[in-house]
């Protein structure tokens, strides 16, 4: 997106003394600078960017925003924080283009949602999404200064490790809708509590204009300050007519939705865009048809046929609660397997303890099935040991691993061609190296 001289000072509420013709865009990377863009430098704890204003000038800037010595270039910008001046411009473009923005936060599933309710709201209206997980304030940014002119919603990811990060987001993309997956136990290492976790995910509502879509949780519930329209949900509003590998069918509100992807979670994430689609004037036919058009994204439920195994990949992140969910769904859907969990970090000094928790569950959820198929349980990490001590309390078949390597080996020596294979981690594990040995691409 490109802003004359004159939009960047409404912007940013500073004079310009270097005014020449024309309008700019604003980049912040001198790897991907390109000729006749203004270079905003960001800094943090590791780098600073305003060493690079002379570098971007030489590759071709126009000019450069700074806080310290102008650089020797035709338009300097001087200001006092270059992240809250990207935040401005960023606000900026917001109200000039003026989508319907809707704003999604939650512990687990919030991207997951982001992409279901972009594929639900894209078959009414010109849509646009947060990339990927690119969820901080600098995602944030880019995200709507990528926007298309045209832009008729704009859905933006929010994440946070600590309290202010949701409310600095929000306070610049100013929300019209707001969703708030759950409130669970990710990044409690950093917060402390439950009640600290939901408080931050709540911060969504500060600056929330017409309505809240909520989970069903009562820490949300009391934290949830917010005096518009508030709507709270659960797996427990529906009633689930089918579910296989692959597809699920269900019944919301007297009407019947199909989603491309198994799982009750997943179904519990496709409540709030149907609620939004109702709110933006959305008729029943053009939900479903947009619920029906959702595809999992890399490394979340990610399906994948490797030399006659049966690959799927959910190992973009983990918590306690997500970890739960998903096993106890594949658990439930598929025979002949091998379910590989990894560490779950930021999990606090209580970690090992919500390991054991989720070993625990697993196993009695295991237990508890109908029509049981044997599966062998791989851990892989000093904090997954101990899921799988529980599981084997459980009675359950555990083998453990230190690393991904070891682990690759293990299946590619021990286990049968055409068996299906889950991954459940923390990022921080790479499972994405256990794929790769697989496929013969590093052993």
């Amino acid at each position: 997106m490109k802003f004359t001289l004159n939009e960047i000072e409404n912007a940013i509420n500073i004079l310009i003394a270097d005014k020449i013709e024309g309008s700019f865009e604003i980049s912040t990377d001198t790897r991907t600078i390109k000729k006749g863009d203004l270079y905003l430098p960001l800094k943090g704890e590791n780098f600073d960017g305003e060493n690079f204003c002379q570098k971007a000038i030489e590759i071709g800037a126009v000019g450069c925003f700074y806080t310290k010595e102008k650089p020797k270039c035709k338009i300097g910008i001087k200001v006092n924080n270059t992240l809250e001046t990207y935040l401005k411009i960023a606000n900026y473009a917001r109200r000039k283009i003026n989508p319907i923005v809707i704003g999604v936060t939650g512990s687990s599933g919030k991207t997951t949602t982001k992409e279901i309710i972009y594929a639900v709201v894209s078959e009414k209206f010109k849509a646009q999404k947060t990339f990927s997980n690119h969820n901080n304030e600098i995602g944030f940014c880019q995200t709507v200064l990528n926007m298309n002119t045209d832009c008729q919603v704009l859905i933006v990811e929010m994440g946070m490790r600590g309290f202010g990060e949701i409310e600095l987001i929000d306070k610049y993309a100013e929300p019209d809708y707001a969703v708030i997956t759950n409130a669970g136990s990710a990044h409690i290492g950093r917060l402390g509590s439950l009640d600290n976790i939901a408080k931050a995910k709540c911060e969504i509502t500060k600056y929330l204009n017409k309505a809240l879509i909520a989970h069903n949780n009562e820490r949300i519930k009391k934290f949830a300050d917010f005096d518009g329209e508030k709507v709270f949900y659960s797996i427990n509003d529906v009633k689930i007519l089918e579910k296989c590998p692959g597809y699920s069918k269900f019944s919301y509100k007297d009407n019947v939705y199909e989603i491309n992807i198994e799982g009750d979670f997943n179904i519990e994430n496709s409540i709030p865009a149907i609620e939004l689609g109702y709110r933006l004037g959305m008729n029943y036919e053009e939900i479903k048809s947009g619920l029906s058009k959702y595809k999992p994204i890399e490394k979340r439920w990610e399906i994948e046929n490797i030399h006659g195994y049966n690959i799927i990949n959910d190992s973009y992140n983990a918590n306690p609660e997500s970890m739960k969910a998903s096993v106890s769904t594949f658990m439930e859907l598929y025979n002949n397997s091998v379910i590989i969990l990894g560490n779950m970090g930021e999990l606090g000094e209580k970690e090992i303890d919500f390991h054991r928790q989720t070993g625990m569950s697993i196993g009695e959820k295991y237990n508890s099935l109908k029509n049981k198929e044997k599966v062998l349980f791989i851990t892989v990490g000093n904090l997954a040991y101990y899921i799988g001590v529980e599981l084997k309390k459980a009675g359950l078949d555990v083998k453990h691993f230190d690393n991904n390597i070891a682990t690759s080996r293990y299946i590619l020596d021990n286990i049968d061609i055409g068996t299906t294979i889950f991954l459940k981690a923390s990022r921080a594990m790479k499972f994405e190296e256990i794929i790769e040995t697989l496929k013969g691409d590093k052993i």
